[in-house]
């Protein structure tokens, strides 16, 4: 069989050499569309269901959260595993599928189990997906430098502004927000005039939200104009809020204010993010979707944080704490200086020891050739240039020149004895 395909290249070198400047051709195109990472995706193909479930213990979540969601996502098509994790007022669940499965199709099988499961779950506990981004999805850091502002505004801004920007970059899963204060307006009640007043927390709690409603009519018309009826009631201030009426004594109301104290504050947290030891920040980690071109998204997203800066308020500016891609650079670089260095000795050393130019040509050639048909299956496999596949395709330049050498030597030498004893053929 081989004997026959050398045979039949030999008499169509031109169909050959055209196969090879194909190949060439569309492998350098391989390596520019190439995705480009530092490191490779090892991490599960997983898809992860969060329930919070806020002021219970573990205990509780694991009996009648985490339990029940395991036990009715198990028996899933192409379900390798399923774990569960139970912590105070949260629940994880991570759905671990064969590692061949599409990541889609995976999260649409969880979501169909997840609309039978959710009514097995406690009124407040609603599961959520996760973002489809993998273990090595945290691709760039920032936060916001703003000298003056108060940690609340600052959250207020990642929250409301930047981080809808961002989400909108191709290949971004998630803007995780993080650090600063999540502005409330906090209740406190006085147990002692609830007591006078004879009230209750469920009735406090009751009229603070059916008077944060906006309400529709209908269509009423009028002298042929069409007018529409509605009631504007969406709380808009502290005001607002303490002259909500609970209840009715002697014609005479009792409002919020009169029970409790209302005043602005932040959500309660359970740690700070600080900067280099100088005090608390706030920013956001930019989560890349699976199977993205790692260095593409980072470019694409910091082209967006220039578009964003413009909508900052005066003195507002990015500052990236992490940023993969100089990671990604300084290694794909160092190891493609590599590759061309093996190359270039390569092929020197070659033509050295044979001392034939068209034999070292022979050689010569299938090193570059080698490379762009391996970027071809790199892309067909859906494989990233990081430090792994090209230090493989390094390696593997001096199998390459050994074997090339081999058969040239050998071919070289049955020539060369045809030639010189022509009655041998």
């Amino acid at each position: 069989m081989i004997g026959k395909l050398i045979s039949i290249s030999l008499r169509n070198r031109v169909i050959v050499l055209l196969i090879a400047a194909g190949l060439f051709g569309w492998g350098i195109y391989s390596v520019s569309t190439n995705k480009v990472d530092a490191i490779p995706d090892l991490s599960e193909n997983q898809v992860i269901v969060f329930t919070e479930w806020m002021g219970r213990s573990p205990q509780i979540i694991e009996d009648q959260v985490t339990y029940p969601l395991v036990t009715n996502l198990q028996g899933m098509p192409q379900v390798k595993y399923v774990r569960g994790t139970s912590m105070f007022g949260m629940s994880f669940i991570y759905v671990i599928f064969e590692d061949d499965t599409d990541i889609y199709w995976a999260r649409e099988r969880v979501l169909e189990r997840l609309n039978y499961a959710s009514r097995l779950l406690p009124e407040g506990a609603i599961p959520t997906l996760g973002p489809d981004g993998t273990g090595v999805g945290h691709i760039l850091w920032y936060t916001l430098d703003a000298p003056g502002m108060d940690l609340g505004e600052q959250r207020a801004i990642q929250d409301w502004y930047v981080k809808f920007a961002l989400q909108n970059v191709a290949g971004v899963s998630e803007i995780a927000s993080f650090g600063g204060f999540q502005k409330q307006y906090q209740i406190t009640l006085d147990p002692n005039k609830l007591s006078y007043f004879n009230l209750s927390v469920p009735q406090v709690i009751n009229s603070v939200r059916t008077n944060n409603n906006e309400g529709g009519g209908r269509k009423f018309e009028l002298s042929d104009i069409g007018y529409i009826i509605k009631t504007t009631g969406y709380l808009q201030s502290m005001a607002d809020i303490e002259n909500i009426p609970v209840l009715t004594q002697n014609s005479i109301p009792i409002r919020i204010k009169d029970v409790a104290t209302v005043q602005m504050t932040g959500e309660s947290r359970l740690g700070i993010f600080d900067l280099n030891g100088e005090g608390e920040a706030v920013g956001g980690i930019v989560v890349m979707r699976y199977g993205e071109n790692a260095a593409e998204v980072i470019e694409n997203v910091k082209a967006k944080m220039q578009e964003v800066s413009a909508g900052l308020p005066k003195g507002v500016k990015f500052n990236i704490v992490y940023d993969r891609s100089g990671l990604i650079k300084e290694s794909v670089d160092s190891v493609q200086t590599t590759l061309v260095e093996e190359m270039l000795v390569a092929s020197v050393v070659v033509f050295i020891f044979l001392f034939h130019w068209r034999s070292a040509l022979v050689i010569i050639i299938q090193l570059p050739l080698s490379v762009c048909i391996g970027f071809i299956l790199l892309n067909a496999f859906g494989i990233s240039s990081n430090i792994m596949s090209l230090t493989g395709i390094a390696l593997s330049i001096g199998v390459i020149v050994d074997d090339a050498i081999v058969m040239v030597e050998n071919a070289y030498r049955h020539l060369a004895e045809a030639q010189n004893n022509p009655s041998h053929e």
